[in-house]
């Protein structure tokens, strides 16, 4: 059900022609829990990312599809999978659809820094260069901005892990409805709500 919903979410943001998505589908925490719920979920995923491959609705509207954390955790199955979906749609510009599975916001962080203490190791980077942009730029999501709101659903008020460095001045609506149960109206509500909010970045 929350495959479905996430199909459908997607419909929903391509008609306001927002362009870039991010469904925080699995955590690296999530691999504690009980393996047969883990071995349901990751064929579920398998078959989500298989379905990236063959969706008109991917292909119209040039959707990019990338999946970001550790995907070297997950099974071979969905590594192929992602890397199928990945390749199939990887001149598309319109849309990024960001799937976060084996994500941890610290792991992110941990990642990125090591990446960058490789590149200043090799020469590749110069210590004097790192700053908050460069930082960015070995991110799972680099290249893409930070978002502009992030949505909660289930009446939990907690991000969770997620994005954490990228959500720094992202706006937070947070709705007690389940996400299988989430309607376009509060889908809307939620835009509606960041448009009335006015973004300061701190100043």
């Amino acid at each position: 059900m929350g495959f479905i919903k996430a199909k459908t979410v997607l419909d929903w943001c391509l008609d306001l022609n927002i362009h870039y998505v991010t469904y925080y589908t699995f955590s690296t925490e999530n691999f504690t829990r009980d393996e047969p719920e883990v071995d349901e979920i990751m064929k579920i995923a398998t078959e989500a990312f298989k379905e990236v491959v063959e969706s008109p609705r991917i292909h119209s509207n040039r959707v990019r599809f990338r999946a970001i954390g550790r995907t070297d955790l997950l099974p071979e199955a969905v590594r192929q999978a992602i890397h199928e979906a990945e390749e199939t749609t990887k001149e598309y510009d319109l849309c990024a659809l960001n799937i976060a599975i084996g994500y941890g916001g610290r792991r992110e962080i941990i990642d990125a820094v090591k990446k960058m203490l490789l590149d200043v190791e090799s020469g590749k980077l110069k210590f004097e260069q790192i700053d908050e942009e460069m930082f960015s730029k070995y991110l799972y999501t680099a290249g893409q901005p930070d978002p502009d709101i992030i949505i909660r659903t289930s009446g939990e008020e907690r991000l969770s892990g997620f994005l954490l460095w990228q959500s720094a001045y992202s706006e937070l609506y947070f709705c007690e409805v389940y996400w299988p149960a989430f309607r376009r109206i509060d889908f809307l509500r939620a835009v509606r709500t960041y448009q009335r909010r006015q973004r300061r970045y701190g100043r």
